[in-house]
């Protein structure tokens, strides 16, 4: 199995996901990460070249790829730990077959604690030099929720305790 994060970018889905893995002794997979490793340039670059359609594209066959990689059977213990981009599940199909392929948790944030954690990284997303926060999170919410077999809140709460509700919780 593989187990997914998804949410909005400053959600946690990165920090959680590393401490997760790292508990259950698996690999962990940023969804971002491995994009920009397999096309050798950084998102904001594919973004300002080929445009976020393009973008998409890229993202939902890296997912596909990593899928097939990592996946198995619901209930085997998890295989890897992966953190999906903020906007992957919103690509039509995407929620679908991350909810049927993965145990996916959606990392809920609210729109001011996101604009917090997110204020200095304003320049280096290219979503947030288009929309607002509060914007993203209203078009995206469904689409997680689509996603995912379990919400957790994480207003106030720190890494370590998502983590450590996903292990006991979760798992």
């Amino acid at each position: 199995m593989l187990l997914a994060l998804t949410g909005m970018m400053g959600s946690g889905k990165s920090t959680v996901g590393a401490l997760v893995a790292d508990a259950l002794g698996c690999p962990f997979v940023d969804l971002d990460e491995e994009i920009t490793r397999r096309e050798g340039r950084s998102i904001p670059e594919i973004f300002a070249s080929e445009g976020e359609e393009a973008f998409r594209k890229v993202e939902e066959q890296t997912l596909k790829d990593l899928l097939r990689r990592y996946g198995g059977p619901p209930d085997d213990a998890p295989r890897a730990v992966l953190s999906l981009g903020g906007g992957t599940v919103s690509t039509p199909g995407v929620a679908a077959l991350v909810k049927e392929k993965t145990l996916c948790i959606y990392l809920r944030a609210s729109a001011p604690v996101l604009e917090e954690r997110l204020s200095a990284e304003k320049d280096s997303r290219p979503m947030l030099r288009q929309h607002s926060v509060g914007e993203l999170l209203d078009r995206r919410e469904k689409d997680y929720l689509a996603a995912a077999q379990i919400v957790l809140d994480t207003d106030g709460v720190d890494a370590l305790e998502i983590a450590d509700e996903i292990l006991i919780s979760c798992l």
